[in-house]
């Protein structure tokens, strides 16, 4: 007999939010639709990991298979709430992963033992850089192996099989080894509640003879999930509400500025209603885009330091006071330490502490909590976003070319701009798009990703393949370059073999040209590539795809026309080609100032 279980589900919040539960102030269950559990079915280790997915709200597993994994796939693949999608290797599986982490709130790949887990190594530490729970399975050992001295294949020749997990300790916030079926249930249990309660990625080994054996601590029913929202010190919260208050209502022209954190503390909504609350101007910074609606009122673009969206970092360096929520502040995202902003005139939000002035450190305060305390105490202060108004002159338009003029990056970009909609979804590759798609305007609803802390060239193709295969609701228009391109390539046959729709436009300027403005050299020049017809190759007559190069505007309009109709159910592969010196302005300013950054002399010893 079928019964229910109140399944745990991690869900996608439309504000943004990453692994949400649903907002209350008692302990919550993570929920989705009701799994239903049969007391018919094998109490394996396999089936219960296989269940335990999807009830966090996993509906589709990336993985490469190995020789330690086969059985562990045969019970993911016998899960009717799963689909195993198969990748070219386990980079674009880690970073598949990563991408449907971003949609659906959680994601999972799984690989073989060390040459699979060192190879996903990489976009694990990109997932735990951008704070987002990824379940890393890998296939390990046979139990009967561990404590011998017997050397295996796929390792380093050493009887020391520790190698794997040493390397995933630095880049996973909680690591299980299960090579015993006794402990088993706890470890795979407690690794998933870890991953949704941290927001990082995990790492689960599974010895490869254990995922088909019975166990009694498999029979029952599980018991569903439960994540216990992180609460403030109540007398550290009054403080600090009382002292942020006192700071921001003696401000003239304070302002406000959201970062990527807002995503891990779930607290877009909050930081959305004080911007309501206070009347302030808006801004975000380059990570935060996507987690803040563009179309608010006092909405006034991306502080970037010099790189800034027109005027706002104008705004914002000029207020008396500004309140940073969730930021990260590295040589990137302050354009080489270049920012022009006063200490003791920040207010600085953290997930778990806040930063007043010069003044203290007040910890263990939610951000969510405190952003919702601090919108009841705010007078009402538009004098920012008045001054913004004043002197804000609207964007221009790219010079107009004479007729079948070669395309410049810029109208390409004017025209991606009006592409946009609610129904679809923007993915910058690292590179030049970073800085061109930073100055686009997300429609209400129009999703945005981008991997600015690791900036792992490549990511985008995985990310890509992940995010539309979660979002089915969404086109994904992704902005890659070719360098970037040419890492991770082979999965655009994944997104064939899975029926995506996704619009890729490969720009095709002949080299690594964020590298070429930090420091230039022959290294930075690629062998060029006849993408179209790699991407044809691909292809071969197996799914649908349509190919076509863009050397001018009126080729670009003709594809752009075709793609969002005649092929709008098709893979669509746009190779656009460029100037390899048609760089946006941005880049060529942050260029200059982190290759400064970078070659500043050692300190005198």
């Amino acid at each position: 007999m079928d019964t229910k279980i109140k399944a745990s589900d991690v869900i996608a919040i439309p504000n943004g939010n990453v692994g949400s539960p649903h907002e209350t102030d008692a302990t919550c269950c993570i929920r989705s639709s009701d799994v239903p559990f049969s007391s018919g079915v094998e109490a394996t280790l396999g089936h219960h990991i296989a269940r335990r997915l999807v009830q966090i709200g996993i509906s589709d597993v990336f993985s490469v298979p190995g020789d330690f994994n086969l059985t562990l796939l045969d019970h993911l693949i016998a899960e009717p709430g799963l689909n195993l999608i198969g990748c070219c290797n386990e980079l674009n599986a880690g970073y598949a992963a990563d991408g449907y982490a971003r949609s659906r709130g959680v994601g999972a790949c799984v690989v073989t033992f060390t040459v699979g887990g060192l190879s996903v190594l990489n976009a694990i530490a990109g997932a735990y850089s951008e704070n987002l729970p990824l379940i890393c399975i890998v296939g390990g050992p046979n139990s009967n192996d561990y404590g011998t001295n017997r050397i295996l294949h796929h390792t380093i020749g050493l009887p020391d099989f520790s190698q794997e997990l040493r390397c995933f300790q630095t880049v996973t916030c909680y690591q299980a080894v299960v090579n015993n079926l006794e402990d088993a249930h706890e470890q795979i249990d407690t690794a998933i509640l870890t991953a949704l309660k941290e927001s990082k990625p995990v790492y689960i080994s599974i010895s490869c003879n254990l995922p088909a054996i019975p166990h009694p601590t498999f029979s029952q029913e599980p018991v569903p999930f439960s994540l216990a929202p992180k609460l403030s010190n109540k007398m550290g919260l009054e403080a600090v509400v009382e002292a942020a208050t006192e700071f921001l209502n003696r401000a003239v022209k304070p302002v406000m500025v959201g970062g990527p954190k807002l995503r891990v503390s779930h607290a877009c909504q909050a930081f959305v209603e004080l911007a309501d609350a206070s009347g302030y101007a808006l801004a975000v910074t380059p990570a935060g885009k996507g987690l803040v609606p563009e179309h608010h009122p006092h909405f006034i673009g991306t502080y970037w330091g010099a790189v800034s969206t027109s005027f706002c970092a104008e705004i914002v360096e000029s207020a008396d006071a500004y309140i940073f929520v969730g930021p990260i502040f590295n040589d990137y995202s302050s354009v080489g330490y270049s920012l022009l902003l006063r200490k003791e005139k920040a207010l600085i939000v953290h997930p778990d502490r806040v930063i007043v002035g010069n003044g203290p450190t007040f910890g263990c305060i939610a951000m969510k909590e405190f952003l919702q305390a601090l919108a009841k105490r705010l007078k009402k202060n538009t004098t920012a976003y008045e001054n913004y108004h004043r002197i804000f002159v609207p964007q221009g338009h790219p010079l107009k070319g004479v007729p079948r003029e070669p395309l410049r990056v810029n109208v390409l970009f004017e025209h991606i701009q009006k592409m946009m909609s609610s129904d679809t979804t923007v993915i910058a590759e690292t590179g030049d798009s970073w800085f061109n798609c930073q100055k686009l305007k997300l429609p209400q609803g129009c999703g945005y990703e981008f991997q600015m802390q690791y900036g792992s060239i490549g990511w985008s193709v995985g990310a890509t393949l992940g995010y539309a295969q979660a979002a089915t609701d969404k086109r994904v228009i992704a902005c890659i370059g070719d360098g970037s391109f040419q890492v991770t390539a082979q999965d655009v046959s994944t997104m064939l073999r899975c029926g995506q729709k996704s619009i890729i436009f490969l720009i095709n300027n002949g080299g690594y040209t964020i590298e070429v403005e930090i420091h230039d050299g022959p290294y930075n020049v690629i062998k060029n590539w006849n993408y179209t017809g790699l991407v044809d190759a691909i292809h071969n007559g197996e799914g649908k795809c349509w190919t076509t190069k863009a050397f001018c505007e009126e080729d670009l309009i003709e594809a752009i026309a075709t793609a969002m109709g005649a092929k709008e159910d098709c893979l669509c592969f746009i190779e656009v080609m460029t100037h390899k010196d048609d760089t946006s302005k941005e880049l060529l300013l942050w260029g200059s100032k982190v290759s400064a950054a970078n070659s500043r002399p050692p300190n005198p010893q």
